[in-house]
């Protein structure tokens, strides 16, 4: 059996016992756990033997396993005095240190680390200088202890025996709060001078800090006896007014006012404003008219939610639930707002774009903002602000002025109560601007993330922060809003209903909503499915439901009367009796009857209350070449029919036109309602259109609508809105759509039911829309020769006398002008 090494450590050499983070001074003690087995044999042995340890520190404290090149090299000679054993296997000691020493070499690792090592004596020289450096030392460490109350008074008596320099600056080392580096930059600095120079500067560091703290402590210390002082001599002074019955009103409401500014959690800017007015207030005498001023001020910077805020409650799920209970389809708007949330949700904070609800009237905008606000659980606020020119009316009036209070931003944070609603700012698109400023700039500050934490209102001339509301605008149109203002926020589209989607809705909610607003129930008043349709379709016609709401609380008031004459009066409304409670019917569908004439086609247009349908007329005259155009019509519009007049100028020959017909013939374009203005360029191929339907005698499909813009060369350009164009014509029973090639993209945006019932005739050239609307082909496509122009354009020639003729055509296809 071979012969077992043994572990005792030679006189010359000292076993290594690594610290994670501790460092053992010379003539200190300090206790130590250890835990780990190489350690432990380690103390077990040299207390049994009675040989001391060398302790160093790791150079990395999370080093699991340490080796000869994980210590430092320098360290301290300790001497264990006493050691217990813990339950759990480690061991408890106290160990003094002696002496500093320098590993030159390990010469064993295992079980524990073994070194040859050399002591490193203190190099100390005597001198004034030094004793200087001592005294200095001394009397710096004992200031420490000053700041220091949970430090025992038996330090500062230690450090004034201490005489030995050495012995200073290694007790001064081991009971400061230094760091590990430091600690050992102390102990392997073995001249005396520079170690107390180095300890000076790390205790001076100390001190400041300790200094400052001590200082803050007291500032506050200072601050809270003022105010108890403040508030104890308050309540003496009651005390004695109430007794003596000489309680002054003025001093009374001037108390109150300050309970509540200290209530209200002001940030210190505003509480200072507010404290100086305050001052301000209980000199001056309640007759004077300054005292109310001051008053209603103060009123106002008390009632403002500082500081009041209501939590955030996101529940995806619940918020998704939410929106589908208040809102029927909607899906790629709901998405939306999910969305929105759910970032919000994972930033623990709602930033972000302004969100913006475009759309005609009655879609359901505001009620959006309403269902958000219910799904987070915060306050909801809104504030219209159509028809407002002046800015003061969202920053507010200064108070020099008579009269003068906030603007409606800061007056609905007062409503609302909190710093974080919902605030839906309506009709944004109706602000206007004269003389009194331009509101909508002042809105650039509001509905800004990165400016609204300081917004200030001209009333307060104090800052409020907005960035915590969740803004949310409405608007109907997008072309009144500028660009800045647009900028800023995120447009979302609300396009509007269909018939069944209205159907739907009006079972879901509106039903529901007029009985309980009429005191009805369901088994007194019911409307079957086809009367609802009769209503949307006979008695309303608009891209929202408010008047199909308006109806059918028409209805169920009609039906309340009569119950309240006969108390066992049921009412089943069906499209039989529908007129005795909603006379007659106000829309007919008079396409067919408006374009049975020559020279009228349907086009479609989008207005700020959804799509619609237009009749365009086209008529001429004998005359001298002059184009009229009545209804109205914008710029854009004009220029329209101008291209579309010249287009087909262009194709006399192929229209069988006589050379001279337009230059003596007058052509006029009507566009109904002549009350309405109407410009854009959509109309561009409905009123070429129609002017080949006069000009050939063909009349136009009355089941058909169309839209585009049209060029000198034919071509058909894409145009905007026209999901809304659609739904507009279908509610005018229109069958068959034509409309531009490049478009197709938009037909996924229509509802499926909607394209399930209609034709759609996507285009690219006016010949294809023509040939589709007369029912043959009146003009041939666009061809293009090698030179890149057209072959089918009539050309022009110069005559000898220098003006510009038509060439002459072959003689076969010349043909007298059309009576008409």
């Amino acid at each position: 059996m071979p012969e077992k090494k043994s572990s005792t450590v030679p006189a010359n050499l000292i076993g290594i016992l690594p610290l994670q983070e501790a460092v053992l001074f010379p003539n200190t003690v300090i206790p130590l756990a250890v835990v780990k087995k190489p350690g432990i044999q380690l103390v077990e042995e040299a207390l049994r033997e009675g040989k001391p340890i060398g302790l160093t520190v790791l150079k990395d404290r999370e080093t699991e396993n340490p080796g000869p090149g994980d210590v430092h090299a320098v360290g301290t000679v300790g001497v264990i005095q006493k050691m217990l054993k813990v339950p759990d296997g480690t061991i408890r000691c106290i160990v003094a240190g002696q002496s500093v020493f320098k590993i030159e070499k390990f010469t064993q690792t295992e079980p524990y680390m073994v070194a040859a090592y050399t002591e490193l004596p203190d190099k100390t020289i005597e001198n004034e200088e030094l004793l200087a450096m001592q005294r200095n030392l001394a009397g710096l460490f004992q200031k420490l202890l000053s700041y220091l109350p949970q430090a025992p008074r038996e330090m500062e008596m230690e450090v004034q025996n201490i005489t030995d320099p050495n012995v200073l600056t290694y007790f001064v080392a081991s009971t400061m709060r230094l760091e590990t580096a430091d600690r050992q930059a102390v102990l392997e600095e073995r001249n005396t001078a520079k170690r107390m120079r180095k300890l000076t500067l790390l205790l001076t560091k100390e001190l400041e800090v300790v200094e400052l703290g001590h200082k803050i402590q007291s500032d506050i210390q200072r601050e809270m006896e003022k105010n108890q002082r403040e508030f104890y001599l308050r309540q003496q002074l009651r005390a004695i007014q109430e007794e003596l019955g000489e309680v002054d009103p003025q001093q009374a409401e001037t108390n109150e006012l300050r309970q509540k500014i200290d209530e209200a959690k002001m940030p210190e800017e505003v509480h200072k404003a507010a404290e100086r007015e305050l001052d301000r207030l209980s000199k001056v005498p309640q007759a004077s008219p300054e005292y109310s001023v001051i008053r209603t001020y103060l009123d106002w910077l008390v009632q403002l939610p500082w500081h009041n805020e209501t939590a955030d409650h996101i529940d995806i799920r619940k918020s998704r639930e939410i929106l589908d209970e208040d809102h029927y389809d909607l899906e790629k708007i709901k998405d939306r707002i999910i969305e929105y949330l759910a970032v919000g949700k994972l930033k623990k904070k709602l930033t972000g774009p302004i969100l913006c609800f475009v759309g005609p009237p009655g879609v359901g905008k505001t009620s959006l903002g309403q269902s958000i606000a219910r799904a987070m659980g915060r306050k909801f606020v809104r504030l219209s602000v159509g028809g407002v020119r002046d800015e003061a009316e969202i920053r507010g009036h200064r108070r020099t002025y008579i009269g003068a209070m906030p603007g409606t931003i800061i007056r609905a944070m007062r409503d609302a109560g909190t710093k974080n609603p919902v605030m839906m700012i309506d009709e944004i698109d109706k602000v206007g601007a004269d003389f009194r400023g331009d509101p909508q700039s002042a809105l650039l500050e509001v509905l800004d993330p990165e400016q609204n934490s300081t917004f200030r209102d001209h009333y307060l001339d104090l800052p409020f922060d907005l960035s915590q509301v969740l803004f949310i605008c409405t608007a109907n149109s997008l072309d009144t809003i500028s660009p800045p203002l647009r900028d800023r926020m995120e447009i979302i589209q609300l396009a509007g209903y269909t018939e069944l989607e209205k159907l739907q809705i009006a079972k879901r909610y509106l039903l529901k909503k007029q009985r309980e607003a009429n005191g009805l129930k369901e088994t007194q008043a019911q409307i079957s499915d086809a009367a609802l349709r009769a209503i949307i379709v006979d008695y309303t016609r608009e891209a929202g439901v408010r008047n199909l709401d308006r109806e059918i609380g028409t209805v169920f008031r009609k039906v309340a009367r009569k119950i309240a004459e006969s108390a066992r009066f049921k009412a089943r409304v069906k499209p039989e009796n529908l007129a005795d409670y909603l006379s007659k019917p106000r829309f007919f569908n008079e396409v067919k009857k408006r374009v049975a004439s020559v020279g009228v086609a349907t086009g479609m247009v989008w207005t700020s209350v959804g799509g619609d349908i237009v009749f365009i007329e086209a008529t001429s005259m004998p005359g001298t070449g002059k184009l009229v155009l009545t209804g109205q019509l914008g710029d854009v519009m004009k220029e329209s029919a101008q291209a579309a007049v010249s287009f087909l100028r262009s194709r006399s020959n192929e229209l069988e036109l006589a050379d001279d017909y337009f230059a003596k013939h007058d052509i006029h374009i009507h566009v109904p309602a002549g009350a309405t203005p109407k410009d854009g360029p959509s109309a561009g191929i409905t009123m070429a259109t129609a002017i080949a339907s006069m000009l050939t005698g063909t009349k136009v499909d009355p089941n058909l609508a169309m839209t585009g813009e049209i060029t000198l060369t034919g071509q058909v350009l894409p145009i905007g809105g026209l999901k809304e164009k659609v739904l507009g014509a279908k509610r005018a029973g229109i069958s068959k759509i034509i409309f531009p090639k490049r478009n197709e993209m938009d037909l996924d945006d229509i509802p499926k039911e909607v394209r399930d019932t209609m034709t759609f005739v996507p285009v690219e050239e006016i010949s294809e829309v023509l040939h589709h609307a007369l029912g043959k082909r009146v003009i041939s496509p666009v061809a293009l020769g090698e030179d890149g122009r057209a072959n089918n354009v009539v050309p022009m020639r110069r005559s000898n006398d220098g003006a510009v003729k038509r060439a002459p055509r072959p003689v076969a296809h010349r043909r007298p002008a059309r009576k008409r």
